[in-house]
């Protein structure tokens, strides 16, 4: 937890955004696998944690933007939740932390929300993502659930954007923590990895690291020799010799902070000419989008940026071929990177998207593309000093993809399928670093992590 100023600043800083009435911040409840007592672990709602910064179950956090009058809600501790969970600090006690010397029970929330509304005072909340705080929403207002959403406040979502894309010195400083603990993630799986290995040996591992970093995963370990898969889940593959393995995963600290790092290896202690080729292509791209970050730079710009490198790599291995920026603009590299080049990371591993993956990543000058591929991309708009955001560019040969394309002759001018043809069983390669936009340019978070060919080499025969 931060001290107590910090999350005092934060509130008077929000209040300050928005033009009256009050806020109202829902904390997480518990949630359950499959019967009441056995859950998941808790994660405290961020958009809570960075105003409120108590990870507790059953709480709610009210602002009063005219009055300036702050209360926690929430309840004590009986003595059957102490012999199942062990004592707590009082209410009171967890409030002064965060700065807030107003407390309340739970269950009085609804009677100071009726009294707001009786007096037509504006109530300011965010888009719930849990059911459980839709049906509170739809409850205390007295509206159907299915509408909830379109009683949100978008000053509040607004607000809470601009504030929290910009990372202090202390939230970095969290970061870098996320950042380095995923660093030992992707070490250890680079040096352990042998042929005949199940991937969920090295899930396994790796998911030990985060929790034994003090903290947990930041989202479920991508750990897969089919990198063609972006999201690829299932861990159930032996590794064999000729293969490649991407691995995609971050810790999340103690402070729920996220890393998110993607690295590719072969399952052999060397690349093969063929794999070298298409990584070192990976590289090059992701290493002159990172350089290419500063404020002011549209990140959909730099995006077409690496479309065009990649472009011009795979026309020199005979893959692609015609005028590059035409191809470019026809959205033809999406045959091979159908997805964004990054997205911003925070508290979230996709910072704040519960609150509007658009109103996150664009602005009223930059807009969502509709084109294959750029669709995809998450942060297209203007970068700031603060951001911190993913670059992770890659290369991937997707069978049923190319077998799509090809039976409908799309961008038969820039594709030379002949050739691709002979890629079908590559797979795929990503590479992925966390970066901090500055005043000057930028920084990539966390200490290196090995990603050249001769660095990831060097693991491999470790």
């Amino acid at each position: 937890m931060f001290s107590a100023q910090t999350y005092i600043q934060r509130r008077h800083a929000l209040r300050a955004q928005l033009n009256g009435g009050v806020i109202l911040l829902l904390g997480n409840e518990d949630s359950s696998m499959n019967y009441q007592h056995n859950i998941y672990p808790f994660r405290q709602d961020s958009s809570f944690l960075y105003y409120f910064g108590l990870d507790q179950v059953h709480l709610a956090g009210w602002i009063d933007i005219d009055s300036g009058e702050e209360i926690l809600f929430g309840d004590e501790l009986t003595l059957d939740d102490i012999i199942w969970t062990g004592p707590l600090p009082a209410l009171k006690a967890q409030a002064e932390q965060v700065g807030v010397s107003q407390t309340s029970p739970y269950a009085s929330l609804s009677k100071k929300l009726r009294e707001a509304i009786a007096l037509r005072r504006t109530i300011h909340f965010l888009p719930p993502y849990r059911p459980i705080n839709q049906h509170k929403i739809a409850a205390w207002f007295e509206i159907p659930y299915a509408s909830v959403p379109d009683h949100v406040s978008m000053p509040l979502i607004h607000a809470v954007i601009a504030q929290r894309s910009i990372k202090s010195v202390e939230e970095i400083e969290q970061m870098e923590m996320a950042v380095n603990t995923t660093r030992k993630m992707h070490i250890a799986a680079m040096q352990n990895a042998r042929v005949g290995m199940i991937e969920a040996e090295l899930a396994g591992l790796v998911e030990g690291l985060a929790i034994s970093g003090g903290g947990r995963l930041a989202y479920p370990v991508i750990m897969t020799v089919n990198g063609q898969t972006l999201h690829n889940h299932h861990h159930h593959n032996t590794l064999k010799s000729g293969q490649l393995v991407l691995g995609d995963y971050g810790a999340e600290n103690e402070m729920h902070y996220a890393g998110d790092i993607t690295r590719t290896f072969p399952v052999d202690s060397t690349f093969t000419t063929r794999q070298k080729e298409i990584y070192e292509l990976v590289l090059q791209a992701e290493e002159a989008a990172i350089a290419a970050l500063r404020p002011g730079i549209a990140y959909q710009q730099v995006h077409l940026m690496v479309a065009r490198l990649l472009t011009e790599g795979l026309k020199g291995l005979g893959l692609m071929q015609g005028d590059t920026d035409e191809s470019v603009a026809a959205g033809a590299y999406a045959l091979f990177m159908p997805h964004g080049l990054g997205h911003m990371i925070g508290l979230d591993v996709h910072d704040m998207e519960d609150l509007g993956e658009d109103h996150v990543g664009y602005s009223a000058t930059v807009e969502r593309s509709r084109q294959f591929g750029l669709s995809a991309l998450r942060l297209g708009r203007e970068l700031e000093a603060g951001f911190v955001l993913t670059v992770e560019p890659g290369l991937y040969f997707i069978p049923e993809l190319i077998d799509r394309w090809k039976a409908e002759g799309r961008h038969q001018a820039f594709l030379n399928y002949e050739r691709i043809e002979t890629y079908k069983d590559f797979s795929g390669i990503r590479i992925e670093d966390n970066v901090l936009v500055t005043e000057q340019g930028y920084r990539v978070l966390g200490d290196p992590i090995p990603k050249t060919v001769a660095e990831v080499e060097a693991l491999r025969q470790a």
